[in-house]
């Protein structure tokens, strides 16, 4: 898909919700911040997903795209580029350019709302005492000169007096609401008449300008001006991060990303990225490839929406990012990276334990090809959701894609999504295009909470004793208490449903396997049954988007916290792949881990039981050994450690791939 001018790109943003948010991002390479510190793995939590039916009742604009939404009572006002708007498709075009509000329980739009103003808006915010704050690109408001920064009346739109907050000369990029903090950030040397470069922060209740607050972010990048583009406030207020086209902050080299300490008087953290520094397309198409930043709710972590075109490994362009905020020191890698196989992320938004973002993409999880679905490819038609824990899709899939009767003049596809915006009834969408969910969306839109679903969390068992299951004979499976030390008197079973099995793993109410199927483009797909301790119930593929990865490869495996760990012939490696519950997703990247002292080329069938990793191996024998993937970059398995629990017998041999743990 080809790639568009930075002005074609233009997003806005605005942070008027702090209802729960959380993370998660897709995964495509795991990388420790730095060479001292622990790895971080997240772990899956409960998490709400909005309907993939878009509302049927939001109205429609027209010409350039929605950038930024706010909400007062029940009133929606919606900001951006457009000129135009209408109630329904049946109904005429109204002039009503950059700035409108309707009632978000009948999508009527407002005829008392009636602010004027001659250029776009990129943010809002519903401020303090009854007001609403827009920043933009404007020059005059109801025809009276106020410089890109206004507070005006939300049931009129006349201008709050006395509200003194202005950008001078300069455009309004971002506006966050912290407490009655207003954080001011754009392309802008002066604020309420006061030199701030590209960041400022105001009395959210007056404009007045807070002068502790003295952070500038400078130098543009390929002699460009510099901005600030995005910007968030953790959820607990103790951090500023700020994404844009500079190098410095402060006079600190801080290339397109920053962290502000705001616990006290403000100041640039100790946290740096290379990962923006080396251009990964053409400069004069791709000036700053950082678009989005977004808080996880716990404040711990954010992530970055990225662009930029080819540049894995020197720079992460056109994917989504996690970072840990308590990281510290220069050379920040990411936690896990989701990359769209260079097609660009525009918008992000953290909300309910989900992460969503918007775009021109066509796939996630696609790190092995450019410009097209490689091997694991995800099909995400520039809307998608994914999982604070890996980075890795859920099953939510909308599509930014319109009905075959779209009104005459729209268009079903454009090249971004400015801004995803999380209301009290749903998750709200702003565009540059018509078409959402396969149905007509005029450059906005919302996904209701209602008709939504919860996700809940699948794991390994994580009980100290139970069982261990092995494959002795084909359709049958031996059951061996196992209380983490010692075996008791094993029994078995036949499971006709359980045939061409290979490596297995227990999730939850279930196992997966490695089945042995003719048909498929590498003759074994992943598999899933039903099991509760007695009978393997019928199967089923986990996913066609697998189809690509034979897991007839793996000679033992385990989940745990969205990881499957793995084993492989031809290989002497501990390996793990994320591994997504909800869709039944694999990662499309493969990772090594540090280990030492075991033979991982002789082992056959692993299961994860209390911190060890129990495991047979070609010798028949089992045994266990400590496992702590936090441990990375320091070996997470010392071969030193392992204890032996059962030699090979005639009776049982624990030489087998098809090997798992299990509490019934």
């Amino acid at each position: 898909m080809p790639k568009l001018s930075l002005l074609r790109r233009s997003a806005g943003r605005h942070r008027a919700w702090a209802g729960a948010v959380a993370v998660a991002t897709v995964a495509a390479v795991l990388a420790v911040p730095t060479a001292t510190s622990a790895a971080v793995v997240p772990v899956p939590e409960p998490a709400t997903l909005v309907s993939t039916n878009p509302a049927d009742t939001t109205p429609h604009a027209r010409n350039g795209e929605s950038r930024a939404f706010a909400q007062v009572g029940d009133m929606v006002y919606v900001g951006g580029s457009f000129t135009q708007l209408r109630q329904t498709a049946a109904d005429p075009w109204i002039s009503r350019p950059y700035l409108f509000a309707y009632d978000r329980t009948t999508g009527t739009i407002s005829t008392t709302f009636l602010p004027v103003l001659d250029g776009a808006v990129n943010a809002l915010i519903a401020g303090p005492g009854g007001t609403l704050i827009v920043g933009g690109v404007f020059k005059n408001v109801n025809g009276v000169s106020r410089k890109n920064l206004v507070a005006l009346d939300p049931a009129t739109g006349a201008i709050v007096d006395g509200w003194e907050g202005r950008s001078d000369g300069g455009t309004v990029r971002d506006l966050v609401l912290h407490g009655n903090w207003l954080y001011v950030a754009g392309a802008f040397n002066w604020l309420n008449g006061t030199a701030h470069a590209g960041l400022g922060r105001l009395n959210a209740t007056t404009g007045a300008i807070d002068p502790t607050f003295d952070i500038n972010a400078t130098v543009g990048r390929h002699t460009t001006t510099s901005y600030v583009w995005t910007i968030d406030v953790s959820p607990d207020g103790a951090t500023l991060a700020v994404g844009g086209n500079f190098t410095f902050v402060n006079d600190l080299p801080r290339n397109q990303i920053a962290l502000v300490d705001l616990t006290g008087t403000p100041e640039v953290l100790d946290w740096s990225s290379e990962k923006f520094v080396a251009p990964c397309a053409s400069p004069a198409t791709f000036v700053h490839y950082v678009q989005d930043i977004r808080f996880g709710a716990d404040s711990s972590w954010f992530v970055v929406g990225t662009n930029g075109g080819s540049g894995w490994p020197a720079a992460y362009c056109d994917a989504l990012v996690r970072f840990e905020t308590a990281a510290r020191g220069p050379g920040q890698l990411a936690t896990w990276i989701n990359f769209t196989g260079n097609d660009t992320i525009t918008s992000v938004e953290v909300a309910d334990n989900v992460i969503y973002l918007g775009g021109h993409f066509r796939w996630l999880n696609n790190p092995n090809a450019s410009d097209k679905a490689g091997k694991g490819a995800i099909d995400r038609l520039g809307v998608a959701a994914v999982t604070p824990a890996t980075g890795m899709p859920v099953n939510w899939n909308p599509r930014r894609s319109g009905s075959a009767s779209m009104p005459a003049g729209t268009a079903a596809w454009g090249s971004s999504v400015p801004v995803l915006w999380r209301g009290t009834d749903g998750l709200y969408f702003g565009h540059n295009s018509d078409g959402m969910g396969e149905e007509y969306h005029g450059r906005l839109g919302m996904f209701p909470l209602a008709g939504g679903r919860s996700i809940t969390p699948k794991n390994a068992p994580t009980a100290a004793s139970g069982h261990l299951y092995l494959k002795t004979a084909e359709g049958e499976l031996t059951k061996v208490p196992f209380d983490g030390t010692a075996l008791g008197t094993p029994t078995t079973d036949a499971q006709p449903a359980y045939t061409g099995a290979g490596a297995t793993w227990r999730v939850d109410d279930r196992i997966y396997w490695s089945h042995l199927v003719a048909e498929t483009p590498t003759g074994s797909r992943i598999d899933v049954s039903l099991f509760n301790g007695t009978t393997v119930g019928g199967s089923w593929e986990a996913s066609g988007y697998n189809d690509w990865y034979n897991p007839a490869l793996l000679t033992g495996g385990f989940y745990l916290d969205g990881r499957l760990y793995y084993t492989r012939s031809g290989a002497n490696g501990l390996y793990y792949r994320y591994f997504e519950i909800d869709g039944n997703y694999l990662g499309a990247t493969e990772f090594s881990l540090p280990t030492t002292g075991v033979t991982w080329s002789a082992v056959r069938g692993m299961a994860w039981v209390d911190g060890k990793i129990v495991y047979g191996a070609t010798d028949g024998t089992l045994r266990s050994v400590p496992f702590d993937p936090t441990a990375a970059p320091s070996v997470v398995v010392d071969g030193a450690d392992a204890t032996v629990l059962a030699p090979a017998t005639p009776a049982l041999t624990w030489s087998t791939p098809s090997m798992f743990f299990s509490v019934q």
